[in-house]
């Protein structure tokens, strides 16, 4: 059976930590790679790393910044946030990071996701989606959730499962940071949509919402931040009491 990820969430403004709701009011956390290796050695499968402030001011997430938390980390770090080109790309892969993630310039140059696929491989290619319930559908948002596209959810994953996307982060903006679960709706909808692995994303607080998501078919992983980075729970905990409501998880640190 495969084992499902629990994945921490460092969201960066510039060097530090923060969390917000809905991606609005934030509040600073603390050093990414300080989190990052405490979170590993709790039993994260993976870590990833959004500069949510790139795409606004307009530059790449700081390779200082990737190359810190690389060097701390034994498994796999993902990046996202200003990654508007295929040099931009390849410097933060050379930086430590293992795959990127791809959300406003994908929107913008859907080509850049063929063009990244091509040269480092599916595997390394992330599409990160937002989206809002909007009547019976999602929107798919860009900038940080600020900017709404013409895009909807299950035409979007189309295309980019098309283009040679390896993996989908399907972020819920209005579940983010509430603490009110995952959308369990959208994620069905996703995976019935596209083949690719999902990774659900935006209001996990308890083990019980996140056996939910994991439950749905082709949700491989559960992203997690403010639940950890307020000490409330730790991966290894969750990871008990995933294991003991029958999710197949690896075993904790």
């Amino acid at each position: 059976m495969l084992r499902r990820r629990i994945i921490p969430c460092l969201d960066v403004a510039g060097d530090i930590v923060v969390k917000g709701t809905r991606f609005q009011d934030l509040q600073v956390m603390g050093d990414p790679a300080e989190l990052a290796a405490r979170y590993e050695e709790q039993g994260a499968d993976e870590v990833v790393l959004l500069d949510i402030t790139a795409s606004a001011e307009g530059r790449a997430p700081r390779p200082e910044v990737v190359e810190r938390v690389a060097r701390r980390l034994g498994i796999p770090l993902t990046v996202g946030g200003g990654l508007g080109s295929l040099a931009v790309i390849g410097q933060v892969l050379g930086a430590g990071a293992d795959k990127v993630s791809l959300n406003t310039p994908a929107l913008q140059q859907p080509e850049l996701i063929t063009a990244a696929a091509q040269r480092f491989g599916s595997q390394a290619v992330v599409v990160a989606v937002d989206v809002r319930r909007v009547d019976d559908d999602w929107a798919v948002f860009a900038r940080g959730g600020s900017e709404p596209t013409a895009w909807r959810l299950a035409p979007w994953l189309k295309k980019v499962e098309s283009l040679g996307a390896g993996e989908i982060l399907l972020t819920s903006i209005d579940r983010d940071g509430t603490g009110g679960g995952y959308d369990l709706e959208a994620l069905r909808s996703a995976a019935a949509t596209v083949g690719l692995p999902i990774t659900a994303s935006g209001g996990g607080a308890f083990a019980e919402q996140i056996a939910a998501a994991l439950a749905v078919p082709g949700v491989t992983g559960a992203l997690i931040a403010g639940i950890l980075h307020s000490g409330r729970t730790t991966v290894a905990d969750l990871k008990c009491e995933l294991h003991a409501m029958g999710v197949s998880v690896r075993a904790a640190g």
